[in-house]
């Protein structure tokens, strides 16, 4: 057999497959960041999608305020205590549920009237149902739980009222002469009373209205974190990429043997993208407001103001990533890892992060996001409710200050 059949036969393709496959498993060991990738990446992202995806309402916030403390208004009452769904804060006044609701510590306000009880015996009392509508599938959901609790209410009120009647007793069957008819005339009067209330609508009705989305459309809640998803590309993901591009072009070793200092370099990356991102910030609030009718109701300013902020954090989150890896591929990956998937799934853009476990919910704390989307959907929807805006903006300046410093550490002058 010649060399040339040797080379072509199975044994030898075989040979050279298991060479390379050994090569190849080497250039694995020796660069960590390929099992980094394919081995903790699937782990990290099995367990984001699994525990911090949620779409369940649990322990929703609720405010009851009790103006009527009657025993069957202490019984409704009751009922939004022990629910499973709800978390109820009573003793609270009207005033103090509609700051809490502003400032988005309750979901819902149950307002039980000063003549609840009154109205219940007549057969028409209501209770009013305020419901926090910026999320509004979130809110149909509390709207059903609250539905339930007062359809619940109803069904023992109901029985409470046909267990009155049978403990009266029976009419008999016939006339019985005048004593057994007047009694039966009489318990028949009452038993078309009794009747007609039982037939009647629900002894208490629901009067619901949702506040900040008067629609009930989801592009208000939405539209709003859509924004931060194209702040969130356009100030991390595009700056990584670029430092990383030169980095690996060699560019940033001919601005290191010149006079330019390392800040005046990253000032000048800055500026470019931060441009981009206020066209496309305002790109995104015209179309918010022409195509999807976004109400906008807090200052054109305010929302400027943090936009910016958050704008300058996406960038310092970029240019630390680049300048630490310097090499595109891992850039976007980690870019991808470290801001679109939070920015997607633990900012409170998909759902309510109050419905996540508590592990995974203090982890959002350091979420950049998560705090620009608190931030647009309270000066879209609720206007400018300062107890929400100014911590937002405050914890959002000092991760801002934090990243451009660890920037400029990791961006030295010197080559290799």
């Amino acid at each position: 057999m010649t060399a040339a059949d040797d080379t072509g036969s199975p044994r030898a393709r075989m040979r050279r497959v298991a060479a390379l496959v050994r090569k190849e498993s080497r250039q694995i060991r020796r660069d960590p960041s390929s099992i980094t990738i394919g081995v903790l990446l699937p782990v990290l992202l099995i367990l984001l999608f699994g525990y911090g995806l949620s779409l369940d309402v649990k322990d929703v916030p609720v405010a009851v305020v009790l103006e009527d403390t009657s025993p069957a208004a202490l019984e409704l009452a009751a009922g939004f205590r022990l629910s499973p769904y709800f978390k109820s804060v009573e003793g609270v006044s009207m005033a103090d549920a509609h700051e809490a609701m502003l400032q988005r510590k309750v979901d819902a306000v149950i307002r039980i009237r000063e003549d609840f009880s009154r109205k219940l015996t007549n057969g028409g009392a209501t209770v009013e149902v305020l419901l926090h509508g910026i999320d509004a599938n979130r809110a149909r959901i509390i709207q059903g739980y609250a539905e339930g609790a007062i359809q619940m209410f109803n069904a023992r009120y109901t029985d409470h009222e046909r267990s009155a009647a049978g403990r009266r007793g029976a009419p008999p069957p016939g006339g019985g002469g005048r004593r057994g008819g007047c009694g039966a005339a009489r318990y028949t009067d009452h038993d078309r009373a009794a009747a007609g209330r039982l037939a009647a609508p629900p002894p208490v009705d629901a009067r619901l209205r949702k506040w900040f989305n008067e629609a009930d459309d989801s592009h208000y809640f939405l539209v709003p974190g859509l924004i931060v998803l194209v702040m969130t590309l356009i100030g991390a993901i595009l700056t990584a990429l670029v430092m990383a591009r030169e980095w690996e072009q060699g560019t940033l070793e001919a601005l290191f043997v010149s006079p330019v200092r390392v800040p005046e370099i990253l000032l000048g990356k800055t500026i470019p993208y931060f441009g981009l991102g206020l066209i496309g910030l305002v790109l995104c609030i015209l179309s918010s407001s022409i195509l999807f009718h976004v109400p906008f109701r807090g200052s054109v300013l305010v929302l400027c103001g943090a936009s910016m902020l958050y704008l300058l954090v996406s960038l310092g989150l970029g240019l630390l990533i680049s300048s630490a890896v310097k090499n595109q591929f891992l850039a976007s990956q980690f870019a991808v890892l470290l801001t679109f998937l939070p920015a997607l799934m633990l900012s409170g853009f998909l759902f309510d992060l109050r419905s996540i476990p508590a592990v995974v919910r203090a982890i959002t704390h350091v979420v950049p996001a998560r705090y620009y989307v608190e931030l647009l959907q309270t000066i879209f929807l609720a206007g400018d409710v300062w107890p929400v805006i100014l911590p937002d903006i405050a914890i959002l300046t000092g991760i801002m200050l934090l990243l451009l410093a660890l920037a400029r550490k990791a961006t030295r002058k010197r080559v290799g």
